[in-house]
């Protein structure tokens, strides 16, 4: 971590406990995501579908179900794709224009995220989540004696 003054490290002695979240966003913000626009392919959406669920669309055309990998570990979610075998009946292309490079995509997700689902259909993978809140920490109220 870089001893530069970020917005998020002027918030550090403001607020205990929440320095991984801190270290995280820096991360983020010195990585080549950000500041080289290297992050842009494939294209992709986070759609909000409910009030604690989400989806997460990622552009694939040319590739196949078994060609993507869909990894949960540690709250971080990584999509990312390899060629299983070259098509032997493929023609000679002229033109490609439905890129099929290899990519990597990750997602960072909140505590108590859950990976519900995750389908192909029509050139996209679509990611089902929902943010489950576990008992203990949904509101209560404390009777007074």
């Amino acid at each position: 971590m870089g001893t530069d003054l970020t917005v998020f490290n002027r918030l550090r002695p403001m607020s205990i406990g929440f320095d991984n979240l801190f270290d995280h966003f820096n991360t983020m913000l010195e990585s080549s995501h950000f500041s080289s626009g290297g992050g842009s392919y494939p294209p992709y959406n986070v759609i909000r579908t409910g009030d604690n669920t989400y989806t997460i669309e990622i552009a694939a055309a040319g590739f196949r179900k078994e060609e993507i990998s869909v990894e949960l570990e540690k709250n971080t979610l990584t999509i990312s794709t390899h060629k299983a075998y070259k098509r032997e009946d493929e023609q000679e292309v002229i033109h490609r224009g439905i890129s099929q490079r290899r990519f990597t995509r990750s997602f960072r997700l909140a505590e108590n995220v859950e990976v519900v689902d995750a389908k192909m259909e029509d050139g996209l993978l679509r990611i089902e989540l929902e943010h489950v809140v576990p008992e203990e920490d949904q509101p209560r109220i404390i009777s007074i004696r």
